[in-house]
C-alpha cells in the first residue's frame, strides 16, 4: 500500500483551498440573498450566479487541495474530460438546490430538498474528481468514511442555504461563509481519509494531464472568476438601495418643479405652473 500525503506543500494547499471554499460560499450566499429580494429575470440571474459561485468554489477548493496530494511509488495524472465533467456536475446539481430554495413556496420543504440536492452534488463532484485520478495501482475507499463525508456535505449545504434564507447582515454572512468553508473542507478531507491506494510499480506512461499542466491553470482561472464576480456583487446596488435611489430621484424632480419659473416643466414631471 502506497503512503498518501495530503499536504506535500505543507499548510499552503489546505489554507488556500479553505480560502477558496469561503470565497465561493460568501459569494453564493450574497447572490442568493439578492435573488430572494428580486423578481422575474433578475431573480433567475442571481440564482444562476449563486450556483456558479458555490459550484466553482467547491470545485476549486477540492482541486487546490489535490495540488498537495501525493502517493509514494507512483506519479499521478488526471483524466481531463472527467475532471471538467465534475465541475459541470457541481454547478448543475448545486443549481438545482439553489433554485429549489429560490422559488420554493414552502421554506422548510425547499430547504430540505435544496440541502439534500446540493450536498449530494458536492459529494458527487468530490468522488467524480477522485475517479479522474490516474496512477499505477488501485484506489480503494472506506465505505464508512465515504458515508460520513456525504452526511457532512448534506449538513453543510443545508446550513448554507438556511443562512441564505435567514441571514442578511453582511457581517453575519461573512461568519456563515467561514463556517461553510470549514464544513466543505472537512467533507473533503474526510473523503480523502477514506482513500487507500495499492501501488503497482510500473514504468508505463500514465494517461491524462499532470496537476501543473491542467489542474493548476484551471484552478487559477476559476479562482480569478470568483474574485472578479465578488467585486461585481459587492459594487452592485441592492434592491433596497435601488429603491432609495429612485425615491431620491423622484423627490429631486418634485423639488425642481416647486422652485421652477412659471411655465417650466422638468423631464418626467406632469406638473406645470400656469403663467
Amino acid at each position: 500500500m502506497g503512503h498518501l500525503d495530503h499536504a506535500t506543500f505543507g499548510w499552503l494547499t489546505p489554507a488556500l483551498s479553505y480560502a477558496m471554499a469561503c470565497v465561493g460560499a460568501a459569494l453564493g450566499l450574497r447572490c442568493t440573498v439578492r435573488a430572494l429580494d428580486a423578481t422575474g429575470r433578475s431573480r433567475r440571474n442571481w440564482l444562476l450566479t449563486a450556483a456558479s459561485a458555490i459550484g466553482t468554489g467547491i470545485w476549486t477548493m477540492h482541486f487546490v487541495a489535490m495540488l498537495g496530494f501525493g502517493v509514494t511509488g507512483t506519479d499521478i495524472r488526471y483524466d481531463v474530460p472527467l475532471t471538467i465533467l465534475s465541475l459541470v456536475v457541481a454547478m448543475a446539481v448545486v443549481g438545482v438546490g439553489v433554485f429549489a430554495v429560490g422559488y420554493g413556496r414552502d421554506r422548510v420543504r425547499s430547504l430540505l430538498i435544496g440541502g439534500l440536492t446540493t450536498g449530494v452534488g458536492v459529494a458527487s463532484m468530490h468522488y467524480m474528481g477522485m475517479a479522474a485520478l490516474r496512477l499505477h495501482g488501485e484506489v480503494r475507499f472506506d465505505p464508512l468514511l465515504v458515508a460520513l463525508s456525504v452526511v457532512i456535505a448534506v449538513v453543510a449545504a443545508t446550513a448554507a442555504l438556511w443562512a441564505a434564507l435567514n441571514i442578511h447582515a453582511p457581517a453575519a454572512v461573512a461568519v456563515a461563509s467561514l463556517v461553510m468553508g470549514a464544513a466543505v473542507s472537512s467533507m473533503h478531507y474526510t473523503g480523502m481519509l477514506a482513500v487507500g491506494v495499492d501501488v503497482a510499480p510500473s514504468t508505463a506512461a500514465l494517461p491524462g494531464a499532470t496537476v501543473m499542466q491542467f489542474i493548476f491553470p484551471l484552478a487559477v482561472g476559476l479562482g480569478s472568476y470568483l474574485f472578479i464576480t465578488s467585486a461585481f456583487v459587492a459594487l452592485s446596488p441592492t434592491a433596497k438601495e435601488r429603491a432609495a435611489y429612485a425615491s431620491a430621484g423622484r423627490l429631486t424632480d418634485e423639488r425642481a418643479v416647486d422652485v421652477a419659473p412659471p411655465g417650466f416643466r422638468t423631464a418626467g414631471s406632469t406638473r406645470t405652473h400656469a403663467s
